[in-house]
């Protein structure tokens, strides 16, 4: 479709302090974008945002980090510009597309956010966790309810696990990280978690609002574990994961390393990229306990000026200097240099 050089709409994206960041540099492009979803992304688009609006005077980017499902949702009813998700678009969702779609362009999911989740823990009188897949499923199944399980205690020779009930913590809104964890359970631990990866925790325990309050409920308690990007693990204790033989802690380079292994679901658009990640992988180097987020946007717009500020937008998040950007300020694994190309491919592909 046809591209207006001047950006004539409006493009919001507030996140923390990045909408206080309006540079001085005239360009071009004005106009406001409006995009939510992922909390996971929350840290990074911050960045992301930031350097667009310092460079761009006229330019705002309002963000709301509601949670994965509500960005997919308000996304697909013509709320935002764009969404980010910790998971994809289902097929037939990207068919749909949005109310800003040209008719029948349908939307696009790009991976541009690939980070390590961690399990982060505060159990009395432990300062080091060693998990595998299996116990892991349990404890989140409620199978492993109590520290000095079996289970626990032969993963963790020397380590005093107490006799006190685990209080395993969960996602209670829709979020992708809560589907990336539950299809790293199912992978890698098929028997213990027989449940299909879902949005939704299907088991009891205690739930938390967004990777924020679970982190608080972590480390406000006693006792407990939980599930959280990343970039929200500062300051607290982290668990090892067994890896075929190996323990392994997270890295940005581990996580990147799964994602370059792993395969693309097959769509009908190929600007559609979607990754399936190889969790049960035992190869050295991988960590396969990651998030693969992604930011979701029309194919084609219906608004010339909002696709151009999108382009303009993704086109830096995908970059290799916005990707190390995000890799500064939140520890996430920038996109190798094959499969950021690969991402940019698609980016420009936006009419």
């Amino acid at each position: 479709m046809a591209r207006s050089l001047v950006a004539l709409t409006t493009v919001s994206l507030v996140t923390g302090c990045a909408a206080n960041e309006q540079g001085d540099k005239w360009s071009d492009l004005v106009g406001t974008l409006s995009g939510g979803g992922s909390t996971a992304q929350a840290v990074a688009q911050d960045t992301w945002i930031s350097h667009i609006q310092r460079n761009n005077s006229r330019v705002t980017i309002e963000y709301d980090p509601a949670g994965s499902g509500a960005g997919k949702v308000q996304f697909l009813a013509g709320a935002f510009s764009y969404a980010t998700s910790d998971a994809a678009l289902y097929a037939e969702e990207a068919q749909q597309g949005s109310p800003r779609c040209v008719d029948g362009s349908g939307a696009i999911d790009l991976p541009v956010y690939v980070s390590p989740l961690v399990l982060i823990f505060n159990i009395d009188g432990v300062e080091e966790l060693r998990l595998d897949a299996t116990s892991v499923a349990g404890i989140f199944n409620g199978t492993i309810d109590q520290w000095n399980d079996p289970a626990l205690v032969a993963l963790n020779p020397g380590v005093p696990l107490p006799a006190e009930r685990v209080i395993s913590v969960h996602r209670s809104d829709d979020s992708g990280t809560t589907e990336n964890f539950t299809d790293y359970l199912h992978q890698a631990a098929p028997d213990s978690w027989p449940d299909e990866p879902s949005n939704t925790f299907p088991y009891s325990g205690e739930g938390a609002q967004g990777n924020s309050g679970v982190v608080n409920a972590v480390s406000t308690g006693s006792n407990t574990i939980g599930y959280v990007d990343a970039s929200r693990a500062a300051g607290q204790s982290v668990a090892s994961l067994k890896v075929g033989d190996t323990f392994v802690d997270y890295s940005p380079e581990a996580a990147a390393a799964i994602v370059d292994a792993s395969p693309l679901v097959e769509r009908e658009n190929p600007n559609d990229i979607v990754v399936a990640v190889d969790r049960a992988s035992t190869a050295d180097g991988v960590y396969p306990l990651v998030l693969v987020s992604y930011v979701i946007a029309c194919q084609d717009y219906v608004d010339a000026n909002e696709s151009l500020l999108v382009k303009e937008f993704l086109e830096y998040v995908a970059s290799p200097e916005g990707q190390a950007a995000a890799a500064e300020s939140t520890g996430s694994a920038p996109l190798s240099e094959s499969f950021s190309t690969r991402i940019l491919e698609s980016i420009r592909s936006i009419g």
